[in-house]
């Protein structure tokens, strides 16, 4: 986990033709996606120096034009992990500390590992390695127990949902 990255936002469309884009803080507050140092693409090999001008619009240097601008759409925007400070309270913790956890059933049995965290904007879920790969919603009631020491969580599986051929479930 020493090279682990977090998410912070991303780049949106351009602004005008002077470089300036839209911007989208994952963020508690909007300011806090430049309060954490230098931002990074996904890979790192790429530094972002932002100036936010408003909560969604930012000037990036050396980008100085719409068409610069544009090919930056869609780039997401990282800070190394420990760059974050620590979670106040015991309870909380950052989704990204979750990827590497093993997952285990209440009876203790084995689940997979943690692969990713996701959140399409329904509420985040856990990516969970398989055999079979499992898609677990990231509740109290699906995840009752994250020990971040032990590296693993608790995991008690939703009831699938078998559709017949006519649609009804």
């Amino acid at each position: 986990m020493a090279d682990a990255k977090v998410l912070l936002g991303e780049i949106g469309r351009p602004h005008g033709v002077r470089g300036l884009v839209r911007v989208r803080s994952f963020t508690a507050e909007p300011e806090g996606l430049t309060a954490y140092g230098p931002l990074t693409d996904e890979s790192g090999a790429r530094h972002f120096a932002l100036e936010l001008l408003s909560a969604d619009l930012a000037r990036i240097d050396g980008v100085a034009d719409r068409d610069a601008a544009a090919r930056l759409t869609g780039t997401k925007l990282y800070v190394p992990r420990e760059a974050l400070p620590p979670a106040e309270d015991p309870e909380e913790f950052y989704l990204s500390d979750l990827e590497g956890l093993s997952a285990f059933t209440e009876a203790g049995a084995p689940l997979g590992r943690v692969h990713a965290v996701e959140d399409h904007g329904a509420g985040a879920f856990l990516v969970l390695e398989g055999p079979p790969e499992r898609l677990v919603p990231f509740t109290r009631a699906a995840v009752p127990a994250v020990d971040l020491i032990a590296r693993r969580i608790a995991v008690v599986l939703p009831v699938e949902i078998v559709v017949d051929e006519q649609g009804a479930a």
